[in-house]
């Protein structure tokens, strides 16, 4: 079963830029996006033999989710059900038989981290909501969590340090995440691995000279851990400042 999560940077500007062919031969069960950037009706998009979920954010031009499945979900849910963080079109919940997948685009901390506070109170309450999923049955996280972890994830750690999405604050919460019964499946398969990034700046030639940082992930409860056959990331992929990232799980 093929999982991929890719922040598209706004749907209609990479639909322009091949995104139906790369959705086709990358042909995965669920095909997660983030930062859709648009509202209900601007887009037909759709591809045989899948089913969308969409949720927008109120604001036009900014954040929003989606999910393409080939499977039918038992339930759909749109935000974490707390009205302070649910006007941003960020997470879509499907509940499937033996699993939950959820998509997000975690809120980022903005220049001179204007929004560190805010992204704390998300980070506590997102992962109380993960974590009351993962009390029924597992729970896949895919998405942009706007983090690089450890200094592995990025190019240049220490002149970002606290910069936004790698603030020791950000970086904690995922700790805490894991710690919690979690599984970053790409450092799972490759605990060493440098030099692997899910985005680049589109200043200073930064993809060219993958100058990037590794904030795109899935995250998987410990006990999807035997199932788990493969993670990577898409970085030969173009058409946004993000590239696609891969789940592959057993079953």
């Amino acid at each position: 079963m093929k999982f991929i999560s890719w922040n598209v940077n706004g749907l209609r500007a990479v639909v322009g830029k091949g995104f139906a062919e790369e959705f086709k031969k990358l042909d995965a069960d669920f095909f997660c996006l983030q930062e859709t950037k648009m509202q209900e009706g601007q887009l037909d998009l759709s591809f045989a033999g899948y089913t969308s979920y969409w949720n927008f954010a109120e604001k036009k031009g900014y954040s929003g989710t989606a999910i393409f499945t080939r499977h039918t979900p038992i339930a759909v849910t749109y935000g974490i059900g707390i009205d302070a963080h649910d006007h941003e079109g960020r997470v879509i919940t499907l509940e499937m038989e033996d699993f939950f997948l959820v998509t997000a685009y975690v809120p980022n901390s903005q220049d001179g981290l204007k929004r560190l506070d805010y992204r704390m109170t998300w980070e506590n309450d997102f992962r109380n909501y993960l974590l009351e999923l993962d009390k029924k049955k597992p729970v896949i996280l895919c998405g942009d969590l706007n983090v690089a972890h450890k200094e592995i994830d990025l190019k240049n750690p220490k002149t970002n340090r606290m910069n936004a999405g790698f603030t020791d604050q950000e970086r904690e919460q995922f700790s805490t995440l894991l710690d919690c019964g979690f599984i970053d499946s790409f450092r799972h398969f490759y605990p060493d691995l440098t030099e692997a990034y899910s985005w680049w700046s589109y200043r200073f030639q930064a993809r060219a000279k993958n100058a990037g940082w590794r904030i795109d992930y899935f995250v998987v409860s410990q006990r999807l851990e035997s199932r788990m056959v493969s993670a990577g990331i898409h970085s030969d992929i173009f058409g946004s400042d993000h590239c696609p990232v891969e789940l592959i799980l057993k079953g």
